[in-house]
Parts: structure tokens; C-alpha cells; sequence
């Protein structure tokens, strides 16, 4: 599915038009996932709902995923904006468009995880959890996840 910007920008859900340099070369030097290999982020592409935005010649400028079943939760992850084309809104575009998809209707649960972000999220309807208690995680140190640098 392809949506459109004001600002001439598209948004695509195909994943062969994602732009693996480009997530991979903003994605591993993210605080959430610094030095993920690229086939790890190959995968996790392949594995998702995929959004990328792209610029009017093509190249790609923002992007978000779903990890999904498509049926009950989804799981947004990696939404960025490449820095030099911050300040068109393409923030609120790519959240909005993988919101809006059409795989991803009626779940039961959308969740995410932000350090710097909360305004955006919240004003799509996303709040702190009711009961905290009850979410439990497995969580390894880099290192341990994509092995020490040599």
C-alpha cells in the first residue's frame, strides 16, 4: 500500500523497497539497538510489518515496523526520521500510517517502548500501563545479544 505526504513524500508497506543501509546505518547507533548486526536487522525486517517513507527522488528518509500476528498484538519498534529531514512531520506520518494499516486493526494490544517520545505515542491513545505487575521481560545485555566488539 503506498500513502501520501503534503510534502511530496510517500509512505510503502512493500519490504523489498526497504532500504537496508539506511535502517540498518540509523538502527545500530540507536540507545535501543546499538551494534545490531545487519543480517539481525535483515531479519527483523523480514519478520515485521514493514512502513518506510520516502522522498520525492526515491531515497528512503523514515521508517517504522510492526512486530505482529496481525490478529491479536503488535509490537511498534525502530520508528525513526533521518535527522537531516526532521521538522515535515514525517514523525507523525510513519507512526500514523503503520497505525492506520490495515493488518493492524482490531488487535487486542499495541505496545512500545520510547525513552524520548512519550508526547508522540500519547497523543495516538498510548498510556503507561495499567498494572505493570503483570509484564514480565527477558533482557540481555548487548554484548551478550550481538557479541563483544573486537
Amino acid at each position: 500500500m503506498r500513502w501520501e505526504h503534503p510534502g511530496g513524500f510517500v509512505a510503502d508497506d512493500d519490504p523489498a523497497r526497504i532500504d537496508l543501509d539506511v535502517v540498518h546505518g540509523f538502527i545500530s547507533t540507536s540507545y535501543w539497538a546499538a551494534g545490531i548486526p545487519r543480517d539481525l536487522m535483515a531479519k527483523a525486517i523480514a519478520n515485521s510489518l514493514n512502513v518506510g517513507v520516502y522522498a520525492a527522488d526515491g531515497a528512503q528518509v523514515a521508517y517504522a515496523r510492526a512486530a505482529t500476528d496481525r490478529a491479536t498484538f503488535a509490537w511498534i519498534a525502530d520508528v525513526f526520521v533521518l535527522e537531516s529531514h526532521r521538522g515535515h512531520g514525517l514523525g507523525k506520518f510513519v507512526v500514523s500510517t503503520l497505525l492506520e494499516h490495515p493488518e493492524l486493526q482490531g488487535l487486542r494490544r499495541t505496545m512500545l517502548a520510547t525513552l524520548d517520545a512519550h508526547g508522540l505515542y500519547r497523543s495516538y491513545g498510548f498510556e503507561d500501563l495499567a498494572d505493570p505487575s503483570r509484564f514480565l521481560v527477558v533482557q540481555q545485555a548487548p554484548a551478550t545479544l550481538y557479541g563483544s566488539p573486537s
